[in-house]
């Protein structure tokens, strides 16, 4: 019997399984995919979760970037990071990272997939392997957390909100964040390497990638001789009701653990940090501990991110973000520094 299970290798189930194993566990990860993974991701580590990485010796190559600007029309309004720059990495270019440091600490990886989690007191047991603990990384659209029946249906009132994402080959403009405001959509711009942008689209149901793209002709001007780099990708639904982040030995980090909306940019930056709660509850021989360190970790991100949902939700007060963040500086500056 080994000592923790985690389900997931995608970068928050990566960085679980360092700290595991810098702690001295004898950790094996479960992932069904063979190989570099990637999935819809802005792909802007905040500085928060860049200075997380450094600490467990990983340091990506990508494109710094020093704040976040929004933009609707003419309005502008950016807000210069406090604590160093974020940066820009391609999500396949921090998995072959995470996964790299992962095998120099000895990290076990199976290939499987998870299809029951069985828990008896001193053991749970899941793709034919025993562990002390489990913890599931496994995203939006957790397997483990429906094993654990902690998933919560969405209320059908609720107007389901997803993310699709492209890469282009064009040089980057700026060093910061781009967030274009639209009537019904956001779009994210954000450096990956030198010539190299990573493009972002959230918004409700289905989402028609090129004509939102088209509504924005600062952007449409920078995208017309590009080549796209990568596939059209999306995620979704994005939000994720849970009511509770553990169940016996069993607990859950990342998205898994819930999500509200990506409209923050925070979901490495709160992953990395729940996955370290995570280990630190195994290593007490604690889980229901864990649940505290959650809310801990999360409640400004899900304070900020709720309150920007509802905002922009609603088509008056949305029209008044960007100005309102224009005229507030300093509160705008004070409110990206709290999520970075």
């Amino acid at each position: 019997m080994i000592d923790l299970l985690i389900v997931g290798a995608g970068p928050v189930g990566l960085v679980t399984a360092i700290h595991a194993a810098e702690a001295g566990l004898q950790v094996t990860v479960v992932e069904p995919r063979v190989g570099t993974i990637d999935k819809a991701c802005g792909e802007g580590l905040m500085p928060d979760a860049l200075h997380h990485l450094a600490s467990i010796g990983i340091d990506p190559p990508g494109v710094d970037f020093y704040g976040i600007r929004y933009l609707s029309g003419k309005r502008v309004a950016e807000a210069r990071f406090s604590s160093g720059p974020g940066r820009g990495v391609r999500r396949t270019t921090l998995h072959d990272c995470l996964w790299g440091r992962a095998k120099e600490l000895n990290v076990n990886f199976v290939e499987g997939r998870v299809d029951t989690v069985v828990q008896s007191g001193a053991c749970v047991e899941a793709a034919g392997i025993q562990s002390r603990y489990l913890i599931g990384a496994d995203g939006l659209h957790s397997t483990v957390r429906s094993q654990l029946n902690l998933g919560i249906a969405s209320k059908r009132s609720r107007p389901q909100r997803y993310g699709v994402r492209q890469h282009f080959a064009v040089a980057p403009w700026t060093d910061f964040v781009e967030v274009y405001w639209l009537d019904n959509a956001e779009v994210y711009v954000t450096p990956v390497d030198q010539q190299t942008i990573g493009v972002a689209v959230l918004g409700k149901d289905k989402i028609n990638f090129d004509e939102i793209i088209s509504r924005v002709p600062m952007l449409r001007r920078h995208l017309e001789s590009a080549e796209p780099a990568s596939k059209l990708r999306g995620a979704g639904p994005l939000r994720q009701d849970v009511p509770a982040r553990s169940r016996g030995r069993v607990l859950l980090v990342g998205d898994a653990a819930g999500y509200v909306d990506a409209l923050t940019g925070e979901g490495m930056r709160v992953g990395f940090a729940e996955g370290q709660a995570a280990v630190l509850a195994v290593l007490a021989n604690d889980p229901q501990s864990y649940e505290a360190q959650w809310q801990r970790i999360t409640r400004s991100y899900r304070l900020l991110a709720g309150g920007l949902l509802w905002a922009s939700s609603n088509h008056i007060i949305r029209s008044m973000i960007v100005p309102a963040a224009q005229t507030f500086t300093p509160v705008f500056s004070r409110l990206v520094n709290t999520l970075g």
